[in-house]
C-alpha cells in the first residue's frame, strides 16, 4: 500500500475542504470541464479514475444482472417500518459494492434513489416509485432508505444516494413541456418538506431535478436548488441532471436559444453533472467551453460545480490510500440473509383492506389460485433481475392442495384468407395467415387485459408473447411485455360485425396481413380486419376451478410496464375489465372468494369491496412474494401493512392531473372531503385493538401526546398507531388532518403499551403568504390517535401559543402576485428567466385576490409590474372580483416579451380601511408580477 502524500488531496489526515481545494488547484480548466458530465473522464497524471453517476437502486440493485429484488418502493413504504426500509437500503448498497468491485467503471457508486415525489395523484405512471402522498412520511422513509444506502458509522460512504425528482413532478403526460403550478403554500408545506429530512441529516448527498417546468421555469434551472436545497445540506451536494434533460432546455422546452446559454444557466442554477448523450461527453464539453468563451460562465462557476462532484468522490473514499469495502464480495448478492430480508419486507408490506372472517385460512383447505398474476412475478423498469421467483401459486401450493386457472380468454383470429397462425418453435416465428388444417392450436392466442385498452397476446403454440420487431413483423418470441419501449401490447379497435383491427401501442401503427405475413403499417385503411373466435372463456374456466375449491384466491392487478409506468399515466382507476369479469364469475361460483391485488398503485375496486368477504393488497413484492402471501393468508404473519395513499372510488373524485394545488383542489388525505374507498393509513389486523387514555400537553416548545393501545383479541397482532393533528382556527384553509407520528407495535393478546409522540411547535407552522415565512398561529388544535386518517379512535385538545397574523400592510412591501390568497383562471409562471414567480391570465375575467388588506387612511396610487405582448387592461376591485368597487383601471401597454414587464403607474380611488383586494384581468395573456401601493399620506 502506498502512503498518502502529505499535504495533498490524498492525505486523509487533512480536512475534506483542504483536500478538495488541493485537488481542484491541480486540475486544468479542460480537465475540470470534463468532470461535469455523467461519465467523468479520468485524469491519469493525478491518478484519478473514471467515474460514472447513476446506478439505479430503487428497491434493490437494478439493470446489472441477478440481484435481490425487494418490494417496490410503495410496498416498502406500506410497512410503516423505517428500520426495515433502512435494512433494505443497506442490503442494496452491499450488493452494489459487490458489482462495483467486479466492474468499477461500469457500476458507479452514485445511486439514483430514493424517489421522494409525494404521491399526489394515484394516476401518475410512476406511482410505484414513491413512498406516500404525505410529505412527512415520505421524508421519514426516504431518509431511512438513503441512510441504508449511504452506510452508517465512521469511514467512507458505501454509496452516494440521490433524491429524485426535484420538483413538482407527478405526471408523465407531456412531462417535459408541462408546468407544475406550485403556489407558495403548496411549495413550502407539501413539496419541499419531502426533500428536507434526507438532505438535512446527510443521508442523501445528491439531488436530481425533474423533467417538467415549475411555475413556467424548467426544474433544472430552479433557483431553489441553491436557495433551499444547498442550504439544508450540511455538506456539498451533487446535482445531477435527469437523462437527456439538458437537451430539452433548447429543444422541447425552447427556454433558451442555444445550448451554451442553457448549459451556463443550468450550472449557475446548480446543476453539476450533465446526463446527456449517454457515454459521449464531447457535446457537453463543447457547450460549456463555448459558454466560458462567451462570458456566460466564469472559471469560478466551473470550480463550484467541480467541487460538488469531487466532494462526493472524496466521501466515497476514492482518494484515500486504501480501497474501501474490499471485503464485500459477490457472496452478498442474493445471499440467504438478503432472501430472508426480502421475505420479511414483502410480508410486512401486505395490507388487509377488508376481512369478514374468511381470513386467516384454516388448513386443510383446497384453494383455487386464479388470475393473470397468480403464477407470475413482474419486474418493473427499476427492478433488478429476479434471481428466482416464488409466485402466488407456488407459495400456496407448498401449503396444501391447489387448483390453478389463469382466467384469460383463449381466442383465434381469422381473416377472409385464413387464420392467424403462430410458430411452435421456442424462438417463435413470424405470424402468418393460412389454413388451420389439423393443428388448431397454432391459431390459439391467450388474451391478457392490462387495462387502459392495452392487451397482450400469448401464442398457445409455444407460450411466447407476440411482439413487433424493428422490421415491423409480428413474431411470437417474447416472455412478456418488457423493456423501455414495450413492443408487445396492442389496442383492439372495433370494426363492423364484431371484427377488429390491432393497433400497436408503442408505434401507433396498425397490423396488416398483406402478403400473408402480419406486420405493421402506417396506413390505417390497410389494417387487417380480424374476426375473433372464442376458443375458451377465461371467466368460465375460472368459475369452474373456483367451484371445486373451498376458497378461491383471485390475484389481479397491473403489469408494471403497461398502462401506468414511466412515460404513461393512467386515465382511470378501474381494475382491467377482463380481470373484473373473472373476479365476478369466480365469486358467483364460490362466495368464499378473496381478491389479492398486486399493483404499484391504487385501484377503484368498489364492486369487490361491496361484495367480497376479503381483499388484500401489496405492491409487486419481488422474489419472495408467494411465500409471504401464503404466510399472511394462513395467519403465520399478521397483515401489518398500512396504506400510504388514499384509495378513491373513481377517478372523478380527483382533480385534473396537472392541478398541483392540493389546497385549492381539496386533494390528498390532507384536504379531501369525500368518503374514500380506503383512507390513508388504512389496514386491518387479524386481531382487535382498543385505544384509551389519550393526552396532549404543551410543554415548552413541544406538544407531548400519549395513548394506550391494547390487543383485545385472542392472537398476537401488529398495529400501526397513527397520530394526526388539526388546527381548528386559522387565517387560512388548514388540512383536515395531518400525520405527525406513528409507531408500529406487535402486541400479544391482552398486552397493552403506551405510545408517546413529541411534536415540535415549529412543525405546526404553515407558510404565511402575507409575509413570506413560516408562522405558528395562536390557535386551538386537536391531537387525534387512530388506525387511519379516517378511523380516529380518540382525540384530545391542546392550545398552541403563537402569533396572530395581522392584516396585510400593502405599503410595507409590494404585493407579489404569486402570494395571493385565492385565484381563478390564472397560471403561475416565471417572472424572469433566473428567478421570481408571476401569474398569467388564462382567460378574460380571471383574477387573483388578497384578503384583509389594510389601506389605512387610503391608497393614493399604485405601480403595477405587468407584461402583455398584445396589450391588456387590468382592473383593481375591492371586496368582490365581479361586483366590487373599482379602485383603478389600468391599461397595460404592449411589451416586447413577457420577461420584460412594464411598470405602470395609476391612481387609486376609494381604497381606505380594511378590504379584500382583487386584481381582475380583462384580457387573457397578461402577466402580473407585483403591485406596489403608496399611501395617501406617509405613516408616522
Amino acid at each position: 500500500m502506498n502512503e498518502p502524500v502529505s499535504g495533498t488531496f490524498r492525505d486523509p489526515a487533512l480536512a475534506p475542504a483542504a483536500r478538495l481545494a488541493d485537488l481542484i488547484g491541480r486540475l486544468t480548466l479542460p480537465e475540470k470541464i470534463a468532470l461535469l458530465h455523467q461519465y467523468q473522464a479520468p485524469v491519469e497524471r493525478l491518478g484519478l479514475k473514471p467515474f460514472r453517476t447513476g446506478t439505479e437502486a430503487l428497491h434493490g440493485l437494478a439493470w446489472l444482472g441477478p440481484a435481490t429484488v425487494f418490494p417496490q418502493a410503495i410496498g416498502l413504504a406500506s410497512t410503516w417500518n423505517p428500520e426495515l426500509v433502512r435494512a433494505v437500503g443497506a442490503a442494496t448498497a452491499d450488493e452494489l459494492l459487490a458489482y462495483h468491485r467486479k466492474d468499477p467503471e461500469g457500476v458507479g457508486r452514485n445511486v439514483w434513489a430514493p424517489v421522494v415525489n409525494p404521491l399526489r395523484d394515484p394516476r401518475w405512471g410512476r406511482n410505484e416509485e414513491g413512498y406516500s402522498e404525505d410529505p412527512w412520511l415520505t421524508g421519514v422513509l426516504a431518509t431511512a432508505y438513503a441512510l441504508g444506502l449511504r452506510g452508517e458509522g465512521p469511514g467512507p460512504m458505501k454509496t452516494a444516494p440521490t433524491l429524485k425528482h426535484f420538483l413538482g413532478y407527478n405526471n408523465e403526460t407531456d412531462r417535459c413541456t408541462t408546468s407544475s403550478g406550485l403556489p407558495p403554500r403548496v411549495l413550502h408545506e407539501y413539496e419541499l418538506p419531502a426533500y428536507r429530512p434526507a438532505l438535512e441529516s446527510g443521508a442523501a448527498v445528491a439531488v436530481m431535478p425533474s423533467y417538467n417546468l415549475v411555475n413556467g421555469r424548467p426544474a433544472h434551472l430552479s433557483p431553489l436548488i441553491g436557495d433551499v436545497l444547498r442550504r439544508w445540506a450540511p455538506d456539498d451536494i451533487l446535482v445531477v441532471s435527469d437523462a437527456y434533460a439538458p437537451g430539452n432546455l433548447t429543444a422541447l422546452q425552447g427556454y433558451h436559444a442555444d445550448p451554451p446559454t442553457a448549459y451556463a444557466h443550468a450550472i449557475k442554477a446548480g446543476v453539476d453533472s450533465f446526463t446527456q448523450d449517454d457515454d459521449r461527453p464531447e457535446e457537453t464539453i463543447r457547450h460549456i467551453t463555448a459558454a466560458l468563451d462567451r462570458g456566460l460562465l466564469t472559471e469560478a462557476d466551473i470550480d463550484a460545480a467541480v467541487r460538488h462532484a469531487l466532494s462526493i468522490r472524496l466521501r466515497l473514499g476514492e482518494f484515500d490510500p486504501a480501497e474501501p469495502y474490499e471485503d464485500v464480495t459477490e457472496a452478498v448478492v442474493n445471499s440467504p440473509e438478503h432472501q430472508r430480508l426480502a421475505r420479511e419486507a414483502v410480508t410486512q408490506a401486505f395490507v388487509l383492506l377488508k376481512n369478514q372472517g374468511i381470513l386467516p385460512l384454516r388448513a386443510p383447505v383446497k384453494v383455487a389460485v386464479i388470475g393473470q398474476l397468480a403464477d407470475t412475478l413482474m419486474e418493473d423498469w427499476y427492478s433488478g433481475t429476479l434471481p428466482y421467483a416464488v409466485t402466488a401459486r407456488q407459495g400456496l401450493a407448498e401449503r396444501g392442495e391447489t387448483v390453478f386457472c389463469e382466467g384469460v380468454d383463449r381466442i383465434a383470429l381469422h381473416t377472409p384468407d385464413g387464420h392467424v397462425l403462430a410458430g411452435e418453435e421456442p424462438v417463435g416465428a413470424p405470424l402468418v395467415v393460412g389454413p388451420v388444417a389439423d393443428r388448431p392450436e397454432l391459431s390459439w392466442f391467450d388474451l391478457f387485459d392490462w387495462g387502459g385498452g392495452a392487451y397482450a397476446l400469448r401464442a398457445a403454440a409455444n407460450g411466447r408473447y407476440v411482439s413487433a420487431g424493428d422490421d415491423g413483423v409480428l413474431v411470437n418470441d417474447q416472455p412478456g411485455p418488457n423493456g423501455w419501449e414495450v413492443r408487445q401490447t396492442f389496442r383492439l379497435e372495433e370494426r363492423s360485425r364484431g371484427a377488429l383491427a390491432l393497433r400497436h401501442i408503442s408505434t401507433g401503427r396498425y397490423v396488416t396481413a398483406e402478403g400473408g405475413t402480419l406486420r405493421l403499417t402506417d396506413d390505417a385503411d390497410a389494417a387487417a380486419v380480424l374476426t375473433p373466435e372464442l376458443v375458451a372463456s377465461g371467466p368460465e374456466r375460472a368459475a369452474a376451478a373456483a367451484a371445486e375449491a373451498d376458497v378461491a384466491i383471485v390475484v389481479a392487478g397491473d403489469h408494471p410496464l403497461v398502462n401506468g409506468r414511466e412515460t404513461e399515466d393512467r386515465t382511470e382507476l378501474d381494475l382491467p375489465a377482463a380481470q373484473e369479469a373473472v373476479l365476478r364469475a369466480v365469486h358467483a361460483a364460490n362466495p368464499a372468494t378473496v381478491l389479492v391485488i398486486s399493483s404499484g398503485y391504487p385501484f377503484a375496486v368498489t364492486w369487490a369491496e361491496e361484495n367480497l368477504p376479503a381483499l388484500l393488497w401489496s405492491a409487486h413484492g419481488g422474489q419472495e412474494y408467494g411465500h409471504a402471501l401464503a404466510d399472511v393468508l394462513y395467519g403465520d404473519a399478521d397483515p401489518g401493512g398500512r396504506l400510504t395513499q388514499t384509495w378513491y372510488r373513481a377517478a372523478c373524485e380527483l382533480p385534473d392531473l396537472l392541478d398541483y394545488d392540493i389546497i385549492a383542489a381539496d386533494a390528498t388525505y390532507l384536504y379531501f372531503r369525500g368518503a374514500p374507498l380506503y383512507p390513508f393509513g388504512h389496514g386491518l389486523s387479524y386481531t382487535a385493538f382498543e385505544y384509551s387514555g389519550i393526552t396532549a400537553t404543551v410543554d415548552g416548545q413541544k406538544v407531548i401526546g400519549t395513548v394506550t393501545v391494547t390487543n383485545t383479541g385472542d392472537r398476537p397482532g401488529v398495529e400501526v398507531v397513527q397520530f394526526y393533528t388539526h388546527q381548528q382556527r386559522s387565517r387560512v384553509k388548514q388540512p383536515l388532518r395531518r400525520l405527525r407520528g406513528f409507531e408500529r407495535l406487535r402486541l400479544d393478546p391482552g398486552e397493552s403499551r403506551t405510545v408517546t409522540i413529541e411534536i415540535d411547535l415549529a412543525d405546526l407552522a404553515f407558510w404565511d403568504v402575507t409575509r413570506g415565512r413560516f408562522v405558528v398561529e395562536d390557535a386551538p388544535h386537536k391531537l387525534m390517535a387512530g388506525r387511519s386518517a379516517r378511523d380516529i379512535r380518540l382525540s384530545a385538545p391542546f392550545h398552541v401559543p403563537g402569533e396572530r397574523i395581522p392584516p396585510r400592510d400593502p405599503y410595507a412591501r409590494p404585493l407579489a402576485a404569486a402570494d395571493n390568497d385565492e385565484y381563478d383562471g390564472v397560471a403561475l409562471v416565471d417572472a424572469a428567466k433566473e428567478r421570481g414567480d408571476a401569474v398569467r391570465a388564462e382567460a378574460a375575467g380571471s383574477w387573483i385576490g388578497f384578503r384583509e388588506v389594510d389601506f389605512g387612511e387610503g391608497a393614493a396610487h399604485c405601480v403595477i409590474t405587468a407584461a402583455s405582448t398584445e396589450g391588456a387592461v387590468v382592473t383593481i376591485r375591492l371586496d368582490d372580483p365581479l361586483f366590487g368597487h373599482v379602485a383603478a383601471t389600468v391599461p397595460v401597454p404592449r411589451t416586447r416579451h413577457r420577461h420584460a414587464p412594464a411598470e405602470i403607474p395609476c391612481s387609486v380611488a376609494g381604497a381606505e380601511g380594511l378590504h379584500d383586494l382583487y386584481v381582475v384581468f380583462e384580457n387573457e395573456g397578461v402577466t402580473l408580477s407585483a403591485l406596489t401601493l403608496h399611501p395617501a399620506r406617509v405613516r408616522p
